[in-house]
């Protein structure tokens, strides 16, 4: 009898482990950026397939992409997606106000700084996972400023000195994002370090005497002593460009600080890059350090629990630290503490966090829901000004234009004055 209760036992043990491995069988649709932490993801995610029985379907997009494909499914009710990438700052409230979002109300966020989590939750609920911190840096070449006898710049007058005696027919003695759009979260610390802002109270204020001159030094810096064609240049553009050793300065996210130090990637010996502080400017030193991507469930998804999983998993301090031993500079504050990590982790990201982390602006773009609409109109003021190399006297007159149209923007969308 006992023998045949032992035989009842196992068999109901296997059925319930089977019943168990069902419950967490399924397919997921899941969108990440073409990003260095999705491509992290995307060579992960076998292992958590393998992990969980659940297949995921994982798509890779370029970020104005990622964004346009999930605006275009949520509106039109079409989508399958179950987990996305989303960058905070340039999707966040518009995300929010349309419900696009699903609450993370149970998700443990006791290790994220409380500045990044602004951007992350809306109505007093998180919607947002925080997973990449960047904050603007100065990469460079050590061997070229070594050659100029120039030390690394540390104010914006060194910066200027430095692009200028460094730059040649063959080397572009800086660079920094030119394209439009893409330029206003790079001119956003420029602007900041003159004393200015894109948005005060919910009311833009780019027109402002210190935003102008800011844009004007961008312009005049870029113009002169930047690469050819810098006005259709984002970050995709100029690394190949610094990889390659035609660029002797680059302002710049410091996400990409990994890919830079990739031997397989760049054609300059490692030893020769090297990463410092944003210069000052001459009001202060406030760089924008942000949460520039995180991660969320679509509210729409049928698959909520198989998403959650998925999104812990994605978001877990085991990743984050993966993350953070590829350089990549992860958002959880406690891998920043990990002596393994430290032990391998470049000292000057270290470094630079730690100063842009008590130094540094949490947003580098207007906080709006028409976000979008705001950079291109920005983005307008930018290429004119590096066209005309900072000497536009068109400069006051289109920034007030675009002033007028970015209020219009937030009181069509109800945050003007707030």
């Amino acid at each position: 009898m006992k023998h045949k209760l032992s035989k009842i036992g196992v068999a109901l043990s296997s059925l319930c482990l089977c019943a168990g491995a069902m419950a967490q069988s399924g397919e997921i649709r899941v969108l990440v950026a073409n990003h260095p932490y999705g491509e992290l993801l995307k060579l992960s995610i076998p292992q958590f397939e393998k992990d969980t029985g659940i297949k995921v379907n994982v798509e890779s997009l370029q970020e104005s992409q990622l964004t346009q494909k999930l605006t275009t499914e949520f509106a039109t009710k079409s989508s399958t997606v179950d987990v996305f990438m989303t960058r905070p700052l340039q999707e966040g409230k518009m995300f929010s106000k349309n419900g696009w979002y699903a609450p993370l109300t149970d998700y443990d966020f006791s290790d994220y700084p409380k500045n990044i989590m602004n951007a992350a939750s809306f109505g007093g609920k998180p919607y947002i996972v925080p997973l990449v911190t960047e904050w603007q840096v100065l990469y460079y070449r050590k061997d070229l400023l070594q050659q100029a006898g120039l030390k690394v710049p540390t104010n914006f007058d060194e910066l200027e000195a430095a692009a200028q005696k460094l730059n040649s027919d063959s080397v572009a003695g800086i660079a920094s994002r030119g394209k439009g759009a893409a330029s206003v979260t790079q001119v956003s610390s420029y602007i900041y370090n003159y004393g200015g802002q894109y948005l005060d109270n919910g009311t833009a204020v780019f027109n402002s005497k210190p935003a102008i001159d800011a844009v004007r030094y961008y312009g005049r810096l870029l113009g002169n002593y930047g690469p050819k064609g810098v006005t259709s240049m984002s970050w995709e553009n100029i690394m190949p460009l610094f990889q390659a050793g035609k660029v002797a300065m680059w302002t710049d996210a410091s996400v990409f600080y990994g890919q830079i130090v990739d031997q397989s990637k760049t054609q300059i010996p490692v030893a020769n890059f090297d990463i410092a502080n944003f210069p000052a400017g001459p009001k202060t030193n406030a760089p924008f350090i942000v949460s520039s991507w995180g991660i969320s469930v679509a509210n729409q998804s049928k698959k909520k629990d198989l998403a959650l999983k998925f999104l812990n998993w994605a978001s877990s301090k085991e990743m984050a630290i993966k993350g953070m031993m590829g350089n990549i500079t992860m958002a959880r504050s406690s891998v920043w503490d990990d002596p393994v990590v430290r032990s391998k982790m470049n000292s000057g990201l270290i470094e630079t966090r730690a100063f842009a982390a008590k130094n540094g602006t949490p947003v580098d773009r207007p906080y709006m829901s028409a976000v979008g609409e705001a950079r291109d109109l920005i983005g307008e003021l930018v290429i004119e000004s590096i066209n005309t190399k900072g000497t536009s006297t068109k400069l006051d007159q289109i920034a007030q234009e675009k002033v007028k149209r970015v209020n219009e923007l937030l009181q069509d969308s109800g945050e003007y004055g707030k």
